[in-house]
């Protein structure tokens, strides 16, 4: 069995992963009073704060779950800050790791085509990026 790839994130995006667990750990145990005291209601087929209570827990498993599997997967990076301009306009974005990444915030994954086009670039060149709008040309004014 092949191993799982690694997954990117910033010291940043990792320490608010150990974060959510903490805060997801911490809300378990009031989860399963809920759920203990829910069951001592009795008939469990039309008991509502049963099946709330029974929805939450599997929710906050869920979520537990999920947050350390990519804590085990995490691999940290140093985000990188890139500079383009169009011609008329400068653009400047830091990749992080996908999961991070929140255009409306400037950060872009390397997955994204903006960051796919960057790989392997160095200032001066001239990258072409496909967007819905079509072809666009970016100069890329320094990376790092």
């Amino acid at each position: 069995m092949k191993p799982e790839p690694k997954i990117p994130f910033t010291k940043e995006g990792y320490q608010k992963l150990l974060e959510d667990r903490e805060k997801f750990l911490k809300a378990r145990p009031e989860a399963v009073r809920h759920l203990s005291e829910a069951r001592g209601m009795g008939d469990l087929s039309e008991n509502g704060y049963y099946k709330a209570s029974r929805q939450q827990l599997s929710f906050l498993d869920s979520r537990i779950r999920r947050v350390e599997r990519l804590i085990r997967l995490a691999k940290i990076i140093e985000p990188t800050r890139v500079k383009l301009t169009d011609g008329t306009k400068e653009y400047e974005y830091t990749i992080v790791g996908g999961f991070e990444s929140d255009p409306t915030k400037k950060s872009i994954s390397p997955q994204s085509p903006l960051g796919r086009a960057l790989v392997g670039k160095k200032p001066n060149d001239i990258i072409e990026v496909h967007t819905p709008g079509g072809i666009k040309k970016y100069t890329i004014l320094s990376i790092g």
